[in-house]
This record gives structure tokens, sequence and C-alpha cells, in this order.
């Protein structure tokens, strides 16, 4: 009798310690699949501060260009400028000695 109680309980003992190995496993995978969300989450995270950081480097591209772009017409605008000056001022000097032909003449 004392060996059929024995081996009843070891039998019992066995199948606790089955059931707990079972219950850590699945505690285990269960733990696993949370961290792979969190990884999940974080490899979307990373993708999105990727995406962010690639905006804001072609929107820092674009202004720089915008940038040359303004001073390229800014500089071409002062010497437009500054030649038109030098032709006018040309104009008026040649028209002065015209003037002053003239008015020798008349005189």
């Amino acid at each position: 009798m004392m060996a059929l109680v024995v081996v009843e309980m070891v039998m019992v003992l066995l199948i606790v310690v089955i059931v707990v190995v079972m219950v850590v496993i699945m505690v285990l995978v269960m733990v696993m699949m949370a961290v792979m969300m969190v990884i999940n989450v974080l490899m979307v995270f990373v993708m999105v501060v990727e995406m962010v950081v690639v905006i804001l480097v072609v929107v820092t591209v674009v202004v720089m260009v915008v940038i040359v772009v303004l001073t390229v017409v800014t500089v071409v605008m002062v010497v437009v400028v500054i030649v038109v000056l030098v032709i006018v001022l040309m104009l008026m000097l040649v028209m002065m000695v015209v003037m002053v032909k003239v008015m020798i003449v008349v005189r």
C-alpha cells in the first residue's frame, strides 16, 4: 500500500512539475512575444525618425539651393543695375559733349 501511495505521490509531483514547466514556458513565450512587439514598435519608430531626418535634410538642401539662387539673382540684378547706370552715364556724357558742340556751333 505504502509503495502505491508513494508512486501516486511521485506521479502527482511529476504532473505538477510538468504543469509548472508548461506554465513557465508559456510565460516565457508571452514575454518573448511582448519583447518582439516592443522591438517591432521601436523599429517602426526608428523608421519614422529616419523618414523625418531624410525630409529635414531634403528641406535644408532645398532651402540652401533657394538661398544660392536668390544670391545669384541679387548679384545679377546688381550687375545689371551697375551696367545700366554706366550706360546712362555714358549717354549723359555723350549728350553733354553733343550739347557743348552744338552750343559752340551756335555761337
